[in-house]
């Protein structure tokens, strides 16, 4: 049978032709208590209120208890009245397919283009489990990223984990759509979670364009959408790069952000009676944080790869702050934007001595490792002496590396903006020969 008829015949077959209905019978801190629908519920599914008068109210199943059914609702219970009528929708059906790739779609499989959309043969779970971890390959070779600083100093490897850390208006979008037009890989799939609606047009629009939407699948939930959906974002972006992955795909996954993700996880932890621990986070946003970076990352056997990026908002750039603690424990390195660096006009704003990449020194050669180690010794010596170099206050000749990290200095800062298509090699060749002619400098007498 064709794989159309199959996908057809399925979507036929999950339809009910009768569905049970409750009734409400309190409201207790925004969260709707119903009655009658304790044996045909589980926690995740999808109910419908048909308020009167008013636009159905829908929402999902929080808590259940003796007769009680909790529903968290997507808006304000407004209208809400005592014996309302609640149809159960059940779970909705989230399956992806190779015909994803192009659109603009929802986290509950919902095309958001105006389009109709296939969808697959089977169902994907969203909280799924990780690789068994006795049969996941290591991390694979370094993935060429159009950036210089990426392709040397902090290199990414097929299947790697990075956390991209940032406040506000320092380049973390400029940078995600960087690696998006650049990166290698089969697949790109990018959540965009409680992003601004405006943002999620202009990405596909302005920042992938007609090319690299050949290759993307956008799931969006927008700042405006329940809390119930934009963490579902995280969770189905993350499904949509198994799916990819499980047929033997190199998969980029763009999280954008996890921050967003685990404040919408606070919401509905709040809403079920969780109290707050972390500087307002539950418990609980710990093992749903691993958990989800756990699923990225090598496959088994015949899989491919998740090389995912997920990205952290840190307010007044606390790195120290709760999320980004839990993401540095169980990333495989972390890129840190730096708001100095942003303001002086040097994109990417990436902060390389804070930045480090758990790939090395297994990706690079011997000799790329001590380039990069010398690069990092005379940036770690400058970064040290800088405002004594810029007062004016430091002699050339008290001290050999720094001497020679003040030369290297504007030459690496411009090469840590540098973009192209040179790739590794181009960018490894590049770097060599700024350490070279430095190092002639200082071989010439002073005058």
């Amino acid at each position: 049978m064709p794989l159309e008829l199959k996908a057809l015949k399925r979507e036929i077959g999950g339809h009910r032709l009768a569905r049970p209905i409750g009734r409400v019978v309190g409201v207790r801190g925004g969260v709707i208590q119903i009655t009658g629908l304790t044996d045909d519920v589980r926690i995740g599914d999808r109910l419908t209120l048909r308020r009167n008068p008013g636009t159905p109210l829908v929402g999902e199943v929080l808590q259940m208890a003796d007769d009680l059914v909790n529903m968290l609702p997507d808006t304000a219970p407004d209208g809400v009245a005592i014996g309302d009528s609640v149809v159960l929708r059940g779970t909705p059906d989230f399956a992806p397919c190779a015909q994803w790739i192009g659109r603009v779609i929802d986290p509950y499989g919902v095309p958001m283009d105006g389009k109709p959309l296939f969808r697959g043969i089977a169902s994907h779970d969203l909280v799924g489990a990780p690789p068994d971890v006795t049969t996941r390959r290591p991390l694979g070779a370094r993935i060429a990223t159009g950036l210089a600083v990426l392709n040397t100093i902090l290199p990414i490897a097929e299947g790697q984990r990075i956390g991209l850390f940032a406040g506000s208006g320092v380049g973390k979008s400029r940078l995600l759509a960087q690696l998006a037009g650049n990166m290698h890989a089969d697949v790109v799939v990018v959540g965009l979670i409680g992003e601004r609606g405006r943002e999620v047009n202009e990405f596909v629009t302005n920042v992938l364009g007609p090319e690299g939407m050949k290759r993307a699948v956008i799931i969006a939930a927008t700042s405006d959408q329940s809390a119930l959906t934009r963490r579902r974002c995280a969770w189905a972006a993350m499904a949509v790069a198994e799916h990819f992955r499980d047929a033997g795909k190199n998969v980029l996954l763009l999280a954008d952000s996890v921050t967003r993700f685990a404040e919408a996880h606070r919401e509905i932890s709040v809403a079920a009676g969780e109290v707050p621990a972390l500087r307002g986070f539950p418990p609980s946003v710990t093992p749903l944080i691993t958990a989800l970076c756990e699923r990225a990352g090598p496959g088994a056997g015949t899989q491919g790869n998740i090389t995912a990026v997920f990205s952290v908002l840190v307010a007044g750039s606390d790195m120290d702050e709760p999320i980004a603690d839990i993401l540095r424990g169980v990333l495989d390195g972390h890129i840190v934007l730096n708001r100095d660096i942003a303001e002086r006009g040097r994109f990417p704003a990436i902060d390389v001595g804070k930045s480090v990449s758990r790939c090395l020194p297994d990706v690079a050669s011997d000799a790329e490792n001590t380039m990069i180690g010398d690069v990092r010794k005379y940036l770690g010596a400058y970064e040290q002496s800088e405002v004594m170099i810029k007062a004016g206050l430091y002699v050339e000749g008290a001290d050999p590396v720094l001497d020679q990290a003040a030369r290297l200095w504007p030459d690496l800062d411009g090469f840590f903006a540098k973009t192209g298509s040179d790739g590794i090699r181009g960018s490894f060749d590049r770097l060599g020969l700024i350490l070279r002619r430095a190092a002639t400098l200082g071989e010439m007498p002073q005058r």
